[in-house]
């Protein structure tokens, strides 16, 4: 409606300048060879404009035909490059479907409609590096490194051949060459922090994770994690060469993860030797209170050193309690109990996990019992026998690998922060039928606790 009513508008201001044009007095005189016109004014104003209206009019006819070639050219060039984008994307979609083939064929389309379009070389060298045709991926990636846009994505898939191949050494070439060329990308830092943790080159990864930015609550938390872990490590290397500047490092730890049990473990160790028995069990029994780890239970039994055997079962007690509900707690004062040859009591303390499906710890301690409190050797052997069936205490592993210390890296993957405090996944059958037990099985383990020596008495 408000169209309509512009539209009529203009149209009578149009009709009431021209009636204005016509009715201008005044005429004016042309003479043309012997005729003379003497036209009215607004009639030859109205001639002109009209004159001028219909020279543009016919001037944008002929430029229109003139132009017609390149108009049809630019049409077709618009079409090809709309339909290699297709092309590209469909070969994206294709690549992350796992349709290889078809994604290289789309690859291979849109370089032909798109022969300066880095990104479907880029398609066409993912989709031959997936394949497996190293050589045709290589070539493409080279080629692609020349050009700024796509250098850092060409090394990336250059980093991933030669993991493939197995180069380790030249993937971490290309690493380096990507964070030169660009600080802060992701998988090369990645890359470079696994290489340095993988040789123990503490100190460098620690620098390394200390520079790296941490945006959100989740990767400042990771970052401070990993920094706690990286100092445990430096820690766990000097302790014995250089006992101060491991505990500088390992309180570094604890304030950054105050309940890290393998930094508190070694802080403890140093004040211990030290002589600074206080500031060993203080942190100890901090650290318990938080965590009820076993190692950290025992070494506080022993953080002093030259204590006799009764004296480090009343600190395990005083740590504990009289009667302790877990056992990982219990275990930790049986074994100081055998070892003061309490033999009452650490049959007490482990009298409420030997019933019901004992571990293998609590199978092995009560074959000391035995054998130490009755002289049975029979009884003895029964529970070594049944320790062998008995589910797995808890124990560091990383990988499927076990280990009575923590280490920083898995020994197998080389990842850092890899062991965990848990029950191992073991073969051993946890049935008491023999008949399906396996024909090979693991000897019993002991318990976690043991693997730190007890002061001499």
């Amino acid at each position: 409606m408000i169209r309509l009513i512009v539209y009529i508008a203009l149209s009578l201001l149009v009709t009431a300048g021209a009636a204005w044009l016509i009715s201008l007095p005044g005429t004016v005189t042309i003479d043309v060879a012997n005729y003379r016109l003497q036209p009215g004014l607004g009639a030859v104003a109205l001639a002109l404009i009209l004159t001028i209206l219909v020279s543009i009019a016919i001037w944008a006819i002929i430029r229109r035909i003139l132009e017609a070639p390149k108009r049809l050219a630019r049409i077709a060039r618009q079409r090809r490059k709309d339909l290699g984008v297709e092309a590209l994307s469909d070969g994206f979609i294709a690549l992350q479907a796992g349709n290889l083939q078809k994604a290289r064929q789309f690859a291979r389309e849109a370089q032909t409609r798109l022969p300066d379009n880095a990104a479907a070389q880029l398609l066409e060298a993912r989709a031959d590096l997936a394949l497996g045709d190293l050589g045709p991926a290589r070539q493409h990636y080279r080629a692609l490194i020349s050009n700024p846009k796509t250098a850092l994505a060409a090394l990336s898939g250059l980093y991933d051949q030669a993991r493939a191949q197995g180069r380790n050494d030249i993937a971490l070439t290309f690493a380096k060459k990507a964070t030169d060329l660009t600080p802060g990308v992701d998988w090369a830092e990645t890359a470079l922090f696994d290489d340095l943790t993988k040789k123990a080159a503490w100190a460098e990864a620690l620098e390394m994770i200390a520079a790296r930015p941490a945006a959100s609550k989740a990767e400042r938390a990771e970052k401070r994690r990993r920094r706690a872990v990286l100092h445990t490590a430096i820690a766990a290397t000097s302790e014995t060469t250089e006992p101060l500047e491991a505990l500088d490092h390992a309180q570094s730890a604890i304030k950054l993860q105050p309940d890290f049990v393998p930094a508190a473990l070694i802080a403890a160790r140093i004040h211990a030797s030290r002589d600074e028995t206080r500031k060993a069990q203080s942190l100890l029994r901090r650290v318990w209170r938080s965590t009820g780890h076993p190692q950290v239970a025992t070494l506080f039994a022993n953080a002093q050193p030259g204590a006799s055997a009764i004296e480090r079962l009343k600190r395990a007690r005083d740590l504990i309690g009289t009667n302790p509900e877990d056992l990982a707690a219990a275990m930790v004062v049986a074994h100081a109990a055998i070892d003061a040859y309490e033999w009452p009591l650490a049959r007490n303390v482990l009298a409420n996990f030997v019933a019901a499906n004992p571990s293998q710890g609590v199978c092995t301690l009560m074959a000391e019992i035995e054998e130490g409190q009755n002289g049975d050797q029979g009884k003895a052997r029964e529970w070594l026998a049944r320790a062998v069936r008995a589910p797995r205490d808890p124990v560091w592993v990383a990988d499927g690998i076990t280990s009575d210390e923590w280490e920083p890296v898995s020994p197998v993957t080389g990842k850092l922060d890899a062991f965990e405090w848990k029950v191992p996944v073991s073969t051993v059958a946890t049935s008491r039928n023999p008949k399906s037990a396996p024909a090979e099985t693991e000897a019993p383990q002991k318990p976690a606790q043991a693997a730190l020596p007890p002061a001499a008495d």
